[in-house]
């Protein structure tokens, strides 16, 4: 784990006391509330200076997010996968978490990712995916039911890919994920697995 990864999750950790101190004290009791606080709170540590200037894009990727998105952005959320991502080794993690944090990392590089109802996924409804557009598109039902309590995965995910698939064997193999193609008429048609790392 190198510094930046550290600091983003000191910067994390912050934010996630600041919020629980802001609950415990009457503060915040709504998830409108929440994001209100954290707007302010990211907003402030940027007019003060807080946190190193290699993280003020971050800190503004979250302001922007948080007054845009409002509720809808789950800064919380976002907080607490930072947190996580960088306070402990990644390989230490469970199959969601490390899948959640290879999309995270698809959605990063300027990918589509969308997970497709039953209607979207198969039938006459389909989504017709552009093969121009660099994607990801999970089934639904398949992501409901593919891991156990614990996290782990227990059935190959069903994915739709577009897209440059030896830049995202890359990203996946970062967060301990494969893809292997399923064989058949859809080309576009893969499954994800976990792996160890």
């Amino acid at each position: 784990m190198d510094n930046r990864n550290l600091n983003v999750s000191h910067l994390a950790w912050c934010g996630l006391v600041a919020l629980q101190n802001a609950r415990n004290d009457g503060q915040v009791s709504s998830p409108a509330q929440e994001n209100l606080f954290l707007v302010r709170w990211l907003a402030l540590a940027e007019k003060q200076r807080r946190f190193h200037r290699e993280f003020a894009e971050d800190i503004r990727w979250l302001l922007k997010t948080g007054r845009n998105k409002g509720v809808h952005a789950d800064l919380p959320g976002k907080l607490n996968y930072l947190w996580r991502a960088g306070s402990g080794s990644l390989k230490e993690q469970n199959d969601l978490f490390r899948l959640q944090h290879a999309l995270q990392a698809v959605k990063l590089t300027g990918w589509v990712y969308r997970v497709l109802s039953v209607s979207e996924w198969s039938g006459r409804n389909r989504v017709r995916l552009n093969p121009c557009v660099s994607g990801m598109y999970l089934n639904k039902a398949a992501l409901d039911n593919g891991f156990d309590e614990t996290g782990t995965q227990r059935s190959p995910l069903p994915v739709r890919i577009t897209g440059n698939l030896a830049g995202l064997d890359e990203l996946l193999k970062q967060s301990g994920w494969r893809r292997e193609p399923v064989a058949g008429d859809d080309a576009q048609l893969h499954h994800l697995l976990a792996s160890q790392m």
